[in-house]
């Protein structure tokens, strides 16, 4: 039996970007928070001297433990699904900072196309563009409305960047000017200069100067080591809650930390909740948590199976198209690429940060006519140099035996002599792609994994084989030797793809009928109970996802202040 500890003010699950940003902000204004996280604690002392890529990168010391706690995944719902035993398509972290301490760092703002995405598109294109299997829906909040939320992350993170004219207004530039322009990016600014389009610095919370935050948070630049993704940040540079927000909340005496504490289930009756159980990793017993308000900020895939094994909220059936808990589980589209390899040329490969990159933004969002094409949004067409590591680098062309004398020859040859022109795409919503309970695995503690139903959709693949085109007219204007195009999308692999972004599954709207939360991320279901990240998102764009889960965050922590105050919805 569980032993029931003392209410708080507010729990919250999950202690990654979007719990310690809620942390930090509640502790400040001196409300007492309890932050249950299910990892193990860390500094950034614990960064030191870890350019280990056999551990971080390959044997993933981050990352959850898949063999407690994994989901399964099937192409379609006539298919039995499978549970994932190693990492591929994505990495889900696990520790204090979670998914904040091991991503690269890329830190864009999503477009006022995004937010408005139905509205906007039916106007221009007319109401048949979306096709009926696309529940596409309208954020229930403008750019316009986040665009504070947006400038508060950013200033709190030091983001380095520079202004994009062809994306949304911004009130204040980037805090810390872009990253250094290497020769690597300066051979892509290059052609897609000459191509008529405008190359912008990729925004990076991999800081390019020294940096104190409004907190008085102090942080020193990057510098270049390569070991950001997989990995934390030994000097600190690349914005983690570890370094920026739950040092503050800590500060104040506010904030009880508990780790090692692994969420089972929030307590309800239908239409509030009252705590949470959780479980003590280390020593098994279980705790009853009592709060005001309980945050869920767990990740994707936990938030909501978190919300599904707790019975809170209405699950999704893809049948007919009800229900919100689990609805609108989208990735992002990363074939159409293109791999120039030259003969007689080298660059220094092995420098680089998570962050480092240039992109155009002419094929994003609705930056461009598609009215001839059978698909909207678009994609980022970007160059990136992250930095290479010794065991995982053999790129070899098309066609080339995978071992062997002529394997070994190529990869030699290559080794510091191939660039990259890539796309990453949206993700529109299917009405067949979404997540549920599994009804056959559990975890070690008995709870039913969360299944995944998706598969690429024919949007997907008509925009891999535009932006396939786009990637390889920049890739000849760079003049290399050889190139070799992706311009087809395989079937969708757990195993195999390399995106990590996954969104949806507890979705914001402007109406519970087809949504979950609100635009405070409450939930309309059940008033004190807050659902905070990607999980939020009613699709994904073409950009990575942290800087609007970072400002959703910040505008959630304003709305359960105001909830403790005075109660009821937010809207």
């Amino acid at each position: 039996m569980a032993t029931k500890l003392p209410k708080e003010p507010v729990v919250v699950i999950g202690m990654g970007w979007a719990g310690g940003i809620i942390a930090s902000e509640l502790t400040k204004a001196g409300i007492k928070v309890v932050g249950l996280e299910r990892g193990k604690e860390r500094k950034m002392s614990d960064y030191l001297m870890v350019h280990d890529e056999l551990r971080f990168q390959h044997r993933e010391e981050l990352m959850q433990d898949l063999s407690k706690e994994t989901v399964t995944h099937r192409n379609n719902s006539k298919m039995r699904a499978l549970p994932m035993r190693q990492y591929g398509t994505f990495i889900v972290g696990d520790g204090l900072g979670g998914a904040g301490s091991h991503w690269n760092g890329q830190t864009y703002r999503f477009l006022p196309y995004d937010f408005e995405i139905k509205t906007m598109t039916e106007e221009r294109y007319g109401k048949n563009k979306i096709k009926a299997d696309y529940p596409l829906q309208n954020w229930g909040i403008t750019y316009d409305e986040l665009e504070p939320y947006y400038d508060t992350f950013e200033k709190m993170s030091g983001i380095s960047g520079e202004t994009v004219e062809l994306y949304g207004r911004r009130s204040n530039p980037y805090p810390t000017k872009p990253m250094l322009k290497t020769p690597v990016l300066e051979e892509f600014e290059k052609a897609a200069k000459k191509l008529g389009y405008k190359p912008y610095m990729m925004p990076s919370a991999n800081l390019s100067e020294n940096y104190e935050n409004p907190d008085g948070i102090a942080r020193a630049a990057c510098q270049y080591c390569a070991y950001c993704e997989n990995f934390g940040c030994e000097y600190g540079a690349k914005a983690d809650p570890v370094v920026t927000v739950l040092p503050v909340a800590q500060e104040t005496g506010n904030l009880d930390l508990r780790t090692h504490a692994n969420v089972t289930q929030i307590l309800n009756d239908g239409t509030k909740a009252t705590g949470v159980i959780y479980v003590d990793t280390l020593t098994g017993e279980e705790f009853e948590q009592p709060a005001e308000v309980v945050v869920v900020a767990s990740y994707v895939f936990n938030n909501a199976r978190l919300l599904l094994n707790s019975g809170l909220g209405k699950p999704y059936n893809p049948a007919d198209g009800t229900g919100v808990i689990g609805k609108n589980y989208c990735y992002q589209v990363s074939s159409g690429y293109s791999t120039l390899f030259y003969n007689d040329r080298e660059f220094n490969l092995y420098a680089g940060a998570g962050a480092l990159g240039i992109e155009i933004p002419e094929f994003t969002g609705d930056n461009f006519d598609h009215t001839n094409e059978n698909f909207i949004h678009g994609a980022g067409i970007r160059s990136t140099q992250y930095g290479n590591r010794p065991i995982a680098n053999n790129n070899v062309p098309i066609g080339t035996p995978s071992w062997g004398k002529e394997f070994k020859e190529q990869s030699i040859k290559y080794t510091n002599s191939i660039l990259q022109v890539k796309s990453q795409g949206a993700s529109m919503p299917h009405r067949q792609n979404y997540i549920d309970l599994d009804p056959a695995y559990k975890d070690a503690y008995g709870m039913p994994l969360l299944r995944i139903t998706y598969d690429y959709t024919e949007q997907d693949k008509e925009l891999v084989k535009y932006m396939a085109k786009v990637t390889k007219s920049i890739a000849e204007e760079m003049g290399p030797d050889h190139i070799d195009t992706v311009g087809e999308q395989a079937p969708f692999n757990v195993n195999v793809d390399t995106n990590t972004h996954n969104t949806g599954g507890v979705i914001m709207g402007a109406e519970p009928e087809t949504s979950a939360i609100n635009s405070y991320q409450q939930m309309w279901d059940a008033e004190n109970v807050f659902v905070v990240g990607a999980s939020a998102f009613p699709h994904n764009s073409c950009f990575n996802p942290t800087g609007t889960l970072g400002a959703l965050s910040y505008r959630a922590a304003e709305g359960i202040e105001t909830y403790l105050k005075q109660g009821g919805s937010l809207v």
